[in-house]
């Protein structure tokens, strides 16, 4: 059998010559390699075993944690105490507050011996003369804690049982789409939160269920143009207000020649403003009023005009004012149907008591020159301040017309000059010009209205006008 040595490369592996030395020292450490490693190992008999390297002995160097050192009895700055075991000996206690002659000599520096442990030393901070009581043998006061005091609970009263302590996990329904189809397939379980859309109709309807400051707002709608949806807009307006508020709305015609407001709604007495002017001093009640007024399904009323172009003529701003004082007593909104012109004698009552104007343009090119017109004659007559506040109406814009007016640079137009512009588009239903039903509106149509109400109603806040429009002819 060979017992020659493994090779581990090659032939001449074992005739390399023996490393000369230990290693180079390394951060002045001695090294120490194995013992016999420079030796050759020769052959050994089967059942002998190869020598092992021999290691030595390694020991870590002990850590030996320094404690800060403790005066023990019979040192300085160690105090026993009367009545404590061998236990407590070791934790300096003072009795009573030392002598102000203690503490100068406790303020110096004091050398503590220490076992094994460098010395250290340690000092007292001196107490003023000022802070001393005037006993020092008195013993300390004690410490008494503050009195906390117990919470208080409101009695239990008919308030406290509120429908949020009550009933848990009570949800309103989704609005109208898959959302609300969802829930109801579920059985409420599943609910989605509100989209975009509800809720910017959420928010449109808060503004316009604001409510008047003073009692009672007066809305007049206007226009130089006839057949630009002037009374179309004051009914679709009117109704949309009357839904979605609590309170009444009403919609007066003054157009000095024969209006067409009565043709809106389904007239419910052939009563005219002419007949509550004549009998005024007999309305004492709603009841009596409601006997001249017709309702609209969207509890929208009318007050018709008359219909004999002879007897209109005579209808006068001092009347307008006598309508408007009765009205305001029973009715929160009141929006004015006015004529065409501007220098009739009821426009002029109508301009000094409005807390708003509604301007009524096509989006034609002589409509809105018309307009533009309107809003110079309003600056230069003392009503600045309802043309500032007003609001511009685009009616009955086509979504496919072949008309080529810039509507955004016209909205613009108007919008440096008022409060907002409002864009009602075409509807079928409004073509008609019969009665008008919110139901048969169209989606956009609706929505458009709705917006417009909301500007509305962003001044039902506002105070009433109080100042005298005397230029006005």
């Amino acid at each position: 059998m060979n017992n020659d040595p493994p090779r581990v490369f090659g032939e001449e592996t074992r005739d390399y010559p023996v490393y000369p030395g230990p290693l180079r020292d390394r951060d002045d450490e001695d090294f120490r390699g194995w013992p016999g490693w420079e030796d050759r190992v020769e052959p050994v008999a089967p059942d002998d075993e190869y020598p092992q390297p021999s290691f030595p002995g390694y020991e870590p160097a002990r850590y030996e944690p320094e404690y800060p050192h403790r005066p023990g009895p019979g040192y300085p700055g160690y105090a026993s105490a009367a009545g404590f075991g061998r236990e407590a000996e070791s934790v300096p206690v003072m009795e009573r507050l030392p002598d102000p002659g203690d503490l100068a000599a406790m303020s110096a520096p004091v050398a503590l011996p220490s076992r094994g442990a460098p010395e250290m030393s340690q000092s007292w901070p001196a107490v003023p003369h000022d802070a001393m009581p005037a006993d020092a043998d008195a013993p300390l006061p004690a410490w008494i804690p503050p009195a906390v005091p117990e919470p208080e609970y409101a009695p239990e009263t008919s308030d406290s049982l509120t429908t949020e302590s009550l009933v848990h996990g009570k949800r309103a329904a989704p609005g109208p789409g898959w959302r609300r189809s969802v829930y109801r397939v579920t059985g409420g379980l599943l609910r989605f939160g509100e989209s975009a859309a509800e809720m910017r109709r959420r928010d449109l309807i808060n503004r316009i269920r604001t409510p008047v400051t003073d009692g009672h707002h007066r809305v007049a709608v206007l226009s130089l143009k006839g057949g630009v949806g002037k009374t179309t807009t004051v009914v679709g307006l009117g109704a949309t207000l009357a839904t979605l508020r609590g309170d009444r709305v009403i919609a007066i015609d003054a157009n000095p020649d024969r209006g067409t407001l009565s043709d809106k709604v389904r007239l419910e007495t052939p009563a005219t403003i002419r007949d509550l002017l004549n009998e005024r001093g007999q309305v004492s009640r709603y009841v009596d009023l409601r006997a001249f007024t017709s309702q609209a399904p969207s509890r929208l009323e009318v007050l018709a005009s008359d219909r004999d172009p002879a007897a209109s003529v005579a209808f006068g701003a001092d009347d307008y004012c006598d309508v408007a004082q009765v009205l305001e007593h029973f009715y929160s909104i009141c929006i004015t149907d006015c004529g065409t012109g501007l220098l009739h004698s009821a426009m002029s009552g109508v301009l000094q008591l409005a807390d708003q104007i509604i301007l009524v343009s096509s989006p034609s090119v002589d409509g809105a020159r018309s307009a533009s017109a309107t809003l110079d004659w309003l600056e230069a007559h003392n009503c600045a301040d309802l043309v500032r506040s007003g609001v511009v109406v685009l009616s009955a814009i086509r979504p496919k017309s072949k008309s080529t007016v810039d509507l955004d640079r016209l909205e613009h137009h108007f919008a440096s000059r008022c409060r907002a512009v409002a864009r009602i588009p075409y509807d079928p239903h409004l073509e008609e010009g019969a009665e008008i039903d919110l139901e048969l509106l169209g989606t956009d149509t609706a929505e458009a209205y709705l917006a417009l109400a909301a500007v509305v109603g962003d001044g039902l806040a506002w105070p009433r006008q109080l100042t005298s429009r005397s230029a006005l002819p």
